[in-house]
């Protein structure tokens, strides 16, 4: 074959080679472990929703373009100051965990974009913590049904985040720290402080009494007892129980015993004896 007609072969096949190697990063893409793709169409059908690329190594056509989600349970954290039940004023601080659903990433970039955490998340979470904790006071934020707050709000952040205008599935909330004036503070700690000192007490007057109760009876049952021996006592029974008691005494083969009439009531006399 002449040469001549392999130079415009050769060079077609340069030039594509160059700009393969120039367009790879459009082409070849990997997903890795944890994330997943939605694919825009730039001279198609524009956002493919329904098609969620998992991980893996894809070719796609340069012009169009792969947009990339962490798709793992991720952390956000923030600090405001809410207002409790009575309108007291307080400073909380809060981590959310959440993850958006795998199989709806197209809709959660098309409708909030990558930003959707700053977008969507933090402001719904920031406006259900508001709202639950202005149904309690400061007190019960603080201590007694801090984790009925914590509940309650990942209840009504899941029902809000979850549904399927938004596909984010709240995984928890934690409160990791409530600020409260230094005077409220101290008096919501005096009062459980007393609280606790007054069930001490409760606990030991229980016991005390439950103690009373148990003596009683047992004093009850003894005294029964005494009753109906002693009315079971007759002369003759008492008579009866004196004579085999001295006999066995003189079957005894380390006794000496000598009986020498009859004691008072009628029983035996028993004189001498080792």
């Amino acid at each position: 074959m002449d040469n001549k007609k392999l130079l415009p072969v050769i060079a077609v096949g340069v030039i594509g080679l160059i700009l393969i190697i120039a367009l790879s990063s459009s082409i070849f893409l990997t997903i890795r472990p944890g994330e997943a793709g939605v694919l825009f169409h730039k001279f198609g059908s524009g956002l493919d929703k329904e098609t969620v690329y998992g991980q893996g190594f894809h070719v796609i056509a340069p012009w169009n373009e792969m947009y990339k989600y962490n798709i793992k349970e991720q952390t956000a954290e923030e600090s405001m100051d809410v207002l409790d039940k009575s309108g007291l004023s307080i400073s909380v601080d809060v981590t959310v965990r959440f993850h958006p659903l795998p199989a709806k990433i197209g809709y959660v970039h098309e409708k909030f974009g990558r930003g959707y955490i700053t977008v969507l998340v933090v402001p719904e979470v920031r406006s259900v913590v508001r709202q639950v904790m202005g149904r309690y006071t400061a007190e019960e934020i603080y201590s007694t049904k801090r984790a009925e707050v914590e509940q309650t709000i990942v209840s009504e952040t899941a029902e809000t985040l979850g549904n399927e205008n938004n596909n984010i599935q709240m995984r928890a909330l934690l409160i990791r720290s409530i600020n409260l004036p230094a005077n409220i503070k101290n008096a919501i700690e005096m009062k459980l402080q007393q609280e606790q000192e007054a069930l001490a007490y409760k606990f030991r007057l229980d016991k005390e009494k439950s103690e009373a109760e148990r003596k009683r009876i047992a004093a009850e049952g003894e005294a029964t007892a005494n009753a109906i021996i002693n009315s079971s006592l007759t002369t003759a029974l008492l008579r009866m129980r004196g004579i085999e008691a001295t006999t066995k005494l003189a079957e005894s083969p380390n006794s000496k015993v000598i009986i020498i009439g009859s004691g008072k009531d009628g029983l035996p006399l028993i004189l001498g004896g080792n």
